[in-house]
């Protein structure tokens, strides 16, 4: 959830009314953000047209990133290795604990 000071909530006739200001404000980075309410629920942000570009590239890389999956025999030793069992904890004479 999005945190907003006192200063950065405007009611949409108050936002209206000093929309010039507040817009310059936010292009110059005197706010982060303006939180426009109606009937005291927040129902638009106004960001500046650089944050705007900077989330939405995140966004982009988000979505292009491509998940690799680890083996079932990887994810099996990173699993014995993270709970922290060393080999002495596993005395199976077929295992190769080189490996790990």
């Amino acid at each position: 959830m999005v945190n907003y000071t006192e200063k950065e909530l405007f009611s949409i006739t108050d936002f209206t009314k000093q929309i010039s200001s507040l817009l310059k404000d936010v292009k110059n980075n005197t706010l982060n953000k303006i939180g426009v309410l109606k009937n005291n629920r927040l129902e638009a942000v106004v960001l500046s047209t650089a944050e705007y570009a900077r989330l939405k590239q995140i966004e982009d890389e988000a979505k292009s990133t491509q998940w690799t999956y680890w083996r079932d025999e990887e994810l099996e030793n990173f699993g014995k290795l993270a709970v922290g069992l060393s080999k002495h904890d596993y005395d199976d004479a077929n295992e190769d604990y080189s490996t790990w």
